[in-house]
């Protein structure tokens, strides 16, 4: 079994949220509530999931100026972004796991 680094693991999850927010900042924040960091990745993540539901039924309307190139990138831009957040999810599953197995 491969070790865990928390504390890498935590600051590649607070880049990726902060990207995730439009921030463009290489450096993790400091003092970051783990529980805040995951709220608002998993929002962000249910926004662009929105905008991109939001955008399909505009397009098959025909209310929406947006090309389909423009509606299947919003698309693909959440179905990434789910995935990533899944990704996390079952990585946090893991670690959880491996820290209950562990003997006393």
């Amino acid at each position: 079994m491969s070790e865990i680094n928390t504390e890498q693991l935590m600051a590649q999850m607070r880049v990726m949220a902060a990207q995730a927010q439009g921030e463009r900042s290489t450096q993790p924040q400091q003092g970051a509530d783990f529980g805040e960091l995951l709220r608002g990745t998993i929002d962000r993540v249910n926004e662009l999931q929105r905008n991109s539901r939001e955008a399909k039924e505009a397009f098959q309307a025909g209310t929406s100026d947006m090309s389909l190139a423009e509606v299947m990138i919003t698309a693909e831009k959440a179905g990434i972004a789910f995935q990533t957040l899944l990704q996390v999810r079952n990585k946090m599953i893991q670690a959880y796991q491996d820290v209950i197995n562990m003997p006393l």
